[in-house]
């Protein structure tokens, strides 16, 4: 699977400032030090509706932690998978009469156009759960020999008790894990398994559902957390820098995926940082695929809404922080967006590298780019009112924006 065309990342003068970040697992500030080549893995859509703008701010906060590496002279190794069979992905195709396989690619390859238009940076791979299946197999397979895992009518079951690790990302109690178990994909209550949080490895094939050879394991198709996982795996190997995801991710899905990690290898952690932006919500609520609050990013577009606004937007919150979509959200960062473009549009400005060093600041202490944001307001303000006399100011303060912002004015 192919992902997006890259837009250029200018390079600024000086150092980057190295990343620190709050890692879930330790519910605290970690200090990043990947060597010359960053690894990141991030968790990617299930195809089955359009780019919302929860998912935009998603991975708006991973491809900020990109531009930081990058801006301290690192390589970096991106790696995002797209969930393209899973249960909801079936049920739509199935309510609209259409083919699963044609949805996913038809989602995907709208995905595909809202990140370039976002100007998101993409990864250097980028993996379907279709593709993956030849390595996620054999991983299941170890699992199931090494006693880590069960059969149950068919279908394959990780064993949490296997892992002496199990609960270190998240960080909940088994209560809160069986109720999230439940709200978010798991199966807690079925009969016949060894724990409740006991997630699937391996679905045996149902009629009338997609199914592929599993060897040993029969006919059938991968569960969530093992996809990842193997794609993971393959790619970036094990205490890669950065596990990222929405705050909902954190449970199941994270705690899981390091789990079957660290029985798989022997080894621990998974990731050094586990790192989760908040949700985003519409009229109060959450949005979400299954409420239908949503605003497409597409939409948004069509509408000529400039895509670096769609982005300030983005920016104008902390990602750890929950918030509320609006109108007025919108229409301040379209405001500000005016505000710098036409700051840099003067041959010459304030001088630009304290600002500079202002955003590497902020972006390196937790992304705060609403801090980075409030600098360069500052910046284009003191041009508006007084001008200045250090010519090329302005494309200096473009070029960062850009950068390290993703923002091109």
């Amino acid at each position: 699977m192919h992902a997006w065309p890259a837009s250029e990342v200018p390079a600024l003068p000086g150092q980057g400032r190295d990343l620190r970040i709050h890692d879930t697992a330790t519910g605290g500030l970690v200090s990043l030090d990947p060597g010359p080549v960053a690894r990141i893995y991030v968790c990617g859509i299930t195809p089955y509706d359009a780019t919302h703008i929860g998912h935009a701010a998603t991975y708006n906060a991973f491809d900020l932690v990109q531009r930081v590496w990058l801006d301290t002279k690192r390589q970096v190794h991106y790696v995002q998978n797209v969930t393209d069979v899973d249960d909801p992905l079936l049920e739509r195709a199935e309510r609209d009469g259409v083919d699963w396989v044609a949805l996913a690619e038809k989602e995907t390859a709208l995905f595909r156009e809202d990140m370039t238009a976002l100007r998101m940076l993409p990864p250097r791979h980028y993996i379907g759960a279709v593709e993956a299946i030849p390595g996620i197999v054999p991983l299941v397979e170890r699992l199931r020999d090494a006693g880590a895992a069960y059969e149950l009518d068919g279908d394959v079951y990780f064993s949490v008790g296997s892992d002496p690790n199990f609960g270190r990302v998240s960080g909940l109690d088994a209560a809160a894990m069986r109720l999230l178990s439940a709200e978010r994909g798991g199966d807690p209550d079925r009969p016949g398994k060894k724990n409740p949080l006991d997630p699937m490895l391996w679905m045996a094939a149902r009629e009338g559902e997609p199914s592929w050879d599993g060897g040993s394991l029969g006919r059938g198709r991968p569960g969530w957390h093992i996809e990842c996982v193997a794609i993971a795996l393959d790619h970036l190997g094990m205490g890669f820098d950065v596990q990222g995801g929405g705050s909902d991710l954190a449970f199941p899905h994270h705690e899981m995926g390091a789990s079957h990690a660290q029985v798989l290898t022997g080894e621990f952690p998974m990731a050094q940082a586990y790192v989760h932006a908040g949700m985003v919500a519409l009229d109060g609520e959450k949005m979400s695929k299954s409420r239908g609050n949503l605003v497409f990013v597409s939409k948004l577009r069509q509408d000529g809404v400039d895509p670096a606004a769609i982005r300030l937007t983005l920016l104008a919150h902390h990602y750890r922080a929950d918030w509320e979509w609006t109108d007025q959200v919108l229409t301040d960062a379209q405001a500000r967006l005016g505000r710098w473009r036409a700051a840099v549009s003067r041959p010459d400005g304030p001088p630009a590298e304290a600002l500079v060093e202002e955003i590497r600041e902020a972006l390196g202490n937790d992304l705060d780019a609403p801090a980075a944001l409030a600098a360069v307001d500052r910046w284009a303000a003191l041009q508006q009112e007084h001008g200045g006399t250090d010519i090329g100011a302005p494309g200096v303060v473009s070029r960062a924006v850009d950068a390290l912002l993703g923002v091109a004015l």
